[in-house]
C-alpha cells in the first residue's frame, strides 16, 4: 500500500513501553512519514533512560514539548495533527504496542478504499492482565470487524459511537471538515468525534486484524475516578450523549463476566469483581451530575486533576 501517514502519540513520562512502541512502527508494513510526539513536562522526558541519544535513531520522530497545564486530551491531539501534512493520520498512546507488521496497512484499507473516515484497531490484553480485564477486552474488541453507522444507533446505542484512540486512524480531510477533535474535555474526545462522525453520515470501521497489545489493570479506586470522568464527559456533550442507551451495556457486560467466570473456573474473582464494578457505577452516575456537587469533592474524585484549574 503506497500512502502517506503520520503518527500521533501524547506521552507523559514516557518509558520502555514508548520505546518498544517507536521500534513497532519502525517495523511496519507501511511506514510512517513522521511520528509526531506531543509530550508534557519536558524534564520527564529528558530523563529517560534510553535518553535523547536513543532517539536519535529515529530520524522521522519529532517531539513537541508543553506544560501539564497545557495538556488536554483533545486539544493536544488537534496541535499534534495541524504538525502533519499527511492525508491520513493514526493517533496511539505511549503504552499501545503493534502486535505486528501489519498494524497501519490493515487500519488504513477502510479509509484509502473510502467505506470509512475512522478506523480502530483491536485491543488484545498484555502478558499478566487479570482475567477480567482480559474479558473486558474480548467484550469490547471482539474478532470481527464492522461498519459502524447511524443505522446502527437503535442496535447499539453508545457503542456506535465507540472509537478508541490509542490506536486509531483517520481521514483528515473529513476531520478537518467536522472540526477535529473537540477543543476542551476531560475525555471521551475519541467517541465525541466519532459521534460528529456518524451524525455527518459517514461510518466507523472496527478493524479486529489490526490488533495492538494495550490493557491496564486498574485497581478499583482508579476505575472510580476512571468512570467519574466518563461521566463528567457525558453530562458536558449533552448533544452527543442524550437519549443514548449507556447504562444497559454496563450491566449487560458484568453479566456476561460473571458467567464466564463461573465456566472457567474463577468464581473466586465474581465478589471482587462486582465490588469494583459497584464502585465503576458510582464514579459514573457522581460524574453525571457533578455540577450538584462541591468543588473540592468533584476534583477529588477525578483522575484528571489539572483539568478543574
Amino acid at each position: 500500500m503506497d500512502v502517506k501517514v503520520d503518527v500521533i502519540i501524547p506521552t507523559l513520562m514516557p518509558g520502555q513501553e514508548f520505546a518498544d512502541l517507536l521500534e513497532g512502527l519502525e517495523r511496519q508494513s507501511v511506514q510512517p512519514g513522521r511520528i509526531i510526539v506531543m509530550n508534557t513536562e519536558e524534564k520527564y522526558f529528558e530523563r529517560l533512560k534510553y535518553g535523547t541519544q536513543r532517539m536519535k535513531k529515529y530520524s522521522n520522530v519529532e517531539v513537541h514539548h508543553l506544560s501539564s497545564r497545557e495538556f488536554d486530551h483533545g486539544n493536544t491531539r488537534n496541535n499534534g495533527v495541524k504538525k502533519s501534512g499527511a492525508p491520513y493520520f493514526v493517533c496511539m498512546t505511549m503504552d499501545a504496542l503493534p502486535k505486528d507488521a501489519y498494524l497501519l496497512e490493515r487500519l488504513l484499507e477502510p479509509l484509502v478504499a473510502g467505506d470509512a473516515a475512522v478506523s480502530y484497531a483491536r485491543q488484545l490484553p498484555k502478558p499478566g492482565c487479570s482475567p477480567v480485564e482480559s474479558f473486558i477486552k474480548q467484550f469490547n474488541y471482539p474478532d470481527t470487524s464492522r461498519l459502524k453507522g447511524q443505522e446502527d444507533l437503535e442496535e447499539m446505542g453508545i457503542k456506535t459511537f465507540f472509537c478508541s484512540n490509542a490506536c486509531a486512524a483517520y481521514d483528515r480531510s473529513t476531520f478537518d471538515a467536522l472540526g477535529g477533535f473537540i477543543r476542551h474535555t476531560i475525555f471521551n474526545e475519541d467517541m465525541i468525534y466519532a459521534s460528529r462522525v456518524v451524525k455527518a453520515g459517514k461510518k466507523i470501521a472496527y478493524v479486529a486484524q489490526a490488533e495492538v497489545l494495550h490493557s491496564h489493570n486498574y485497581s478499583w479506586m482508579e476505575n472510580f475516578h476512571r468512570n467519574f470522568d466518563v461521566g463528567v464527559s457525558q453530562a458536558d456533550n449533552p448533544d452527543v450523549f442524550r437519549g443514548i442507551k449507556s447504562e444497559t451495556e454496563g450491566i449487560r457486560l458484568v453479566k456476561e463476566l460473571t458467567r464466564h467466570l463461573k465456566e472457567s473456573g474463577n468464581s473466586r474473582l465474581i465478589l471482587p469483581m462486582l465490588w469494583g464494578s459497584g464502585w465503576k457505577f458510582l464514579g459514573y452516575r457522581l460524574g453525571k451530575h457533578y455540577t450538584r456537587l462541591p468543588q473540592g469533592f468533584v476534583r477529588r474524585c477525578s483522575m484528571n486533576r489539572n483539568y478543574w484549574q
